[in-house]
Parts: structure tokens; sequence; C-alpha cells
């Protein structure tokens, strides 16, 4: 179902602008949907199942920061 509605010119450009190549509708639907701000504790243990998997991808990490070397950069 189509519902016609009014908006003011500024709401109009502003709407407009973060059009891009989406429908008028996508984007009145991207930016009133809620995210729920999740806390902190939420994401506690989410990895311990495979805590032996992300212990050697925490060493591989830095085993390649100690390969890299900061660059020098003159202004």
């Amino acid at each position: 179902m189509v519902k016609v509605i009014s908006l003011s010119e500024e709401a109009y450009k502003r709407l407009k602008a973060r059009k891009g190549d989406n429908s008028f509708s996508e984007v009145v639907i991207n930016l009133t949907t809620e995210r729920r701000k999740q806390h902190i504790t939420e994401f506690a243990g989410v990895f311990s199942e495979n805590a032996k998997k992300w212990d050697k991808i925490k060493k591989q990490i830095y085993k390649d920061r100690e390969k890299s070397s900061l660059r020098e950069v003159k202004l």
C-alpha cells in the first residue's frame, strides 16, 4: 500500500541527500530502524567455545606485529 506524505523543503532536501541509489522508502526504513545498544557484558564468554582457536589467532597477530616496523614520515 502506498501512502502520500508531506515534507517541508528542508526535510525533503535532507532525505534526498541521504537517498543515493536507494528509494525514499528504503531511506526512511533505515533511518527509523531502532538499534538497541548492547551492554559490554552481553559479549562475555562468546568465544569460550573456540578458546584454543582464538589463542592461536592472538599469537599470530602478535607475531605479525613484531614483524612490522614503523615508517618515518617527514613533513
